[in-house]
């Protein structure tokens, strides 16, 4: 099917998503701890897995046993190392380069990871853009309808295509953001989107919980991820990024995958409708 009123990418910052292999420091990605087989079997599927929070989210789900789908938007350098490190976890990956504005492109997702596989039972939406601006009247049409394309949009259509193939046990896990709860001046369209995330997060828990399956969202503050640094802030910001948190610095992609993990997994078999929020000590409502 055609998709409707699809937004092309946006140029204002040319860089993004930006290549995690250019980044100094690097982001540390690597799990902290040996697996304990919590995902054994399972199949994940996870966008903006190429890099950040994405690529730490697999490789840990990897560690714990799930095979993984890793959706990525360009950056095939990234995406292949990520599916390599997936690998080297003893998993199976797969991955897909494409738009997730596109609706065909997360029904192609589903349906070839099932078809891989036989089977769905986590589906983590981590995929996102920023584009900040000091002034509302910056924001273009097109920057509008783009954000909320890539951040909310895209996670309707993949819950859409995963939704027959998910069973009793089966995780729904999507990235909010501490802006959502703490608002941003510079991102006003992301920080919209964001709340529309956790909106959506706790309405369709309620809307599955009978079938068995939980919604569960992770609003992450300040990570080290190519977002940022590749457009996503101003440069002015950049040099003391995350240093406004308690915790004086940023996290890093290692410290808040665990978060994933522990709502894909059983352990938080009596939690739905809820948000987990590894920010750097910010106490906010929610």
């Amino acid at each position: 099917m055609a998709d409707a009123k699809f937004v092309e990418k946006v140029d204002e910052e040319p860089g993004l998503p930006g290549k995690e292999a250019n980044l100094d420091p690097t982001p540390e990605y690597m799990p902290r701890y040996p697996g304990s087989g919590r995902l054994k079997d399972k199949v994940a599927i996870i966008t903006g897995a190429d890099s950040g929070i994405g690529r730490a989210v697999a490789i840990l789900f990897a560690r714990e046993g799930a095979k993984v789908a890793i959706s990525y938007l360009s950056e095939d350098e990234d995406a292949k190392k990520t599916a390599r490190l997936v690998e080297d976890e003893g998993s199976e990956a797969l991955l897909f380069a494409g738009d997730l504005g596109h609706k065909d492109l997360c029904e192609r997702i589903v349906a070839e990871t099932v078809a891989k596989w036989g089977r769905l039972d986590v589906l983590v939406n981590d995929a996102g853009e920023q584009h900040p601006d000091k002034n509302i009247t910056d924001i273009t049409p097109e920057q509008l309808q783009r954000t909320f394309q890539t951040n909310i949009f895209a996670q309707f259509y993949m819950v859409q295509a995963a939704r027959p193939h998910l069973k009793k046990g089966a995780a729904i896990i999507n990235t909010t953001s501490v802006t959502m709860y703490k608002g941003s001046p510079g991102l006003l369209d992301y920080s919209a989107t964001k709340g529309a995330i956790t909106a959506f997060t706790r309405s369709l828990s309620g809307n599955l919980v009978e079938d068995g399956i939980r919604v569960n969202a992770v609003a992450p503050g300040p990570i080290w991820t190519p977002l940022n640094p590749a457009g996503g802030s101003p440069p002015e910001k950049m040099e003391h990024f995350g240093e406004s948190v308690p915790m004086g610095r940023p996290g890093q992609p290692n410290e808040v995958a665990p978060a994933y993990l522990f709502l894909a997994c059983a352990d938080s078999s009596y939690m739905t409708g809820q948000v987990l929020h590894p920010n750097g000590g910010s106490v906010v409502n929610g």
